[in-house]
């Protein structure tokens, strides 16, 4: 072995080396970890300009995981137990994916090795097409369908394949925040429709429609809806379709929730309500068939798309250059379509998400300060506080303390109504995933808190 030259401490000063930094040196060459290092390339630090993020990011929100979020991780570092309701992320409660899907992933997994298609595998899309066909849906094929890494991926690729800077998309108020940010991101403006709680947070047609400019794209709609929970009637899906028609717009139908419905309430496809204009339909695995994880959506192009040839290429040409989604997922789909609907268990009387929702319900009923529309879809409430109830009233009452307050002194993570760009800030969401004793207990805190907060 070719012992090591030592350093010496002239050569190490004349390079700006002294002292503890040589020591150091001399521990790491000790050790071999550091052979002959270039003592010329030691130099004092030198201050960096600040390294600036992307103009495009400057309006672009997601506070689901945002601050509150990387506070509660600093709770759990210190030891705190927080009880996380702000993601509806079915596997972290113990909920899991039928086993006949993870049966698929497995016993393909000797042929997940190569990049598929990039709109996916043939099985997986001709899965979709025959769903899409039970729902009145005829005039897709294969050809329709793209598979990608969660809705989230899609609904990123539909937006950058359409919009250019200065144009508009019309977007639910509240929404689910990546709508607005895919919007954004490209330089477009979300114009947020209001879907008001006296309403049962259901639009009104006439209202979105007063919101159409020359520079409008898209129309988008959320059904079953995240935050609220509504569902909304064919009557008021049609007369959105027959905006969208009348004015050529795209509409985007997001129906990640599609079968998670309560209490009899009917979810109709957008896609089967006028074949005439170009309906963009988005579905997953990550609600209904709780399988966050495989990170599997899908993209149906159905109605007129003659005219959208060049944007559905676009489409394919984003997705050809992030080459394919995640293949051992996509396994699953066939199955998970084909197979029974588990989920009804679960929202029907007796299953856990309903008996959930009920204990949200009762905890609400029960409350001083509290007041929620009925969720008849999704995973999710959302509760409004009456802060005029509240020491301080109203002008004193903001969403973001309370969930922080709320996060601090109960732990509890909430999301609060704000981050789904409503133009008030007196409600939070909760998921409900968690069983109905644990929610209940989540709501005796809550109100503890706001009992705190009525006695100042």
């Amino acid at each position: 072995m070719v012992p090591r030259r030592p350093v010496a401490p002239q050569r190490a000063a004349r390079h700006g080396v002294t002292g503890l930094r040589l020591l150091g040196l001399r521990l790491l060459l000790f050790h071999g970890i550091l052979e002959d290092f270039p003592l010329r390339r030691i130099v004092p630090v030198m201050s960096l300009p600040p390294l600036r993020s992307s103009e495009h990011l400057h309006d672009v929100r997601y506070e689901i995981r945002g601050a509150l979020a990387r506070r509660a991780e600093q709770l759990e570092r210190e030891g705190h137990e927080i009880v996380k309701l702000n993601i509806g992320n079915p596997g972290a409660f113990g909920f899991r994916m039928p086993g006949s899907m993870r049966v698929a992933v497995v016993e393909n997994l000797h042929q997940a090795d190569p990049y598929s298609h990039q709109k996916g595998i043939f099985a997986a899309r001709e899965a979709v097409v025959m769903q899409q066909q039970s729902r009145g849906v005829m005039d897709v094929t294969a050809d329709d369908v793209f598979i990608g890494n969660g809705v989230s991926e899609l609904i990123m690729l539909a937006m950058r394949a359409l919009l250019n800077p200065g144009d508009e998309v019309l977007v639910p108020s509240p929404d689910y925040p990546l709508w607005t940010a895919s919007v954004v991101i490209h330089g477009a403006k979300a114009v947020h429709y209001p879907c008001r709680p006296e309403r049962g947070f259901v639009p009104d047609p006439v209202e979105v429609e007063r919101l159409v400019t020359p520079r409008t794209r898209a129309l988008v709609v959320i059904n079953p809806n995240n935050p609220t929970g509504a569902v909304y009637p064919r009557k008021t899906l049609a007369a959105l379709a027959d905006i969208a028609r009348q004015r050529h717009l795209v509409f985007c139908a997001d129906e990640i929730y599609d079968e998670m419905l309560y209490d009899g309430a009917e979810f109709v496809p957008a896609a089967s309500l006028d074949d005439s204009l170009l309906c963009l339909s988005f579905g997953g695995l990550s609600k209904v068939y709780r399988a966050c994880g495989l990170r599997v959506g899908w993209l149906v192009f159905s109605g007129e798309r003659e005219h959208a040839r060049d944007y559905i290429q676009a489409v394919e040409l984003l997705a050809s250059l992030r080459l394919c989604s995640n293949v051992p997922g996509q396994y699953a789909v066939q199955t998970a379509l084909g197979g029974y609907q588990s989920i009804v268990d679960l929202t029907k009387p007796g299953g856990r998400l309903y008996a959930t929702r009920a204990a949200v319900l009762d905890a609400v009923r029960r409350s001083k300060y509290l007041s929620v529309v009925p969720p008849q879809g999704a995973m999710y409430a959302f509760v409004k506080v009456h802060a005029d109830r509240l020491s301080g009233g109203v002008e004193a009452f903001d969403d973001q303390a309370f969930a922080l307050d709320l996060l601090e002194r109960k732990h509890v993570l909430v999301a609060p109504g704000s981050s789904f760009n409503v133009p008030y800030r007196d409600h939070f969401r909760v998921t409900l995933l968690p069983d109905a004793e644990q929610m209940a207990d989540v709501f005796g805190r809550i109100e503890s808190l706001l009992d705190e907060y009525a006695a100042r």
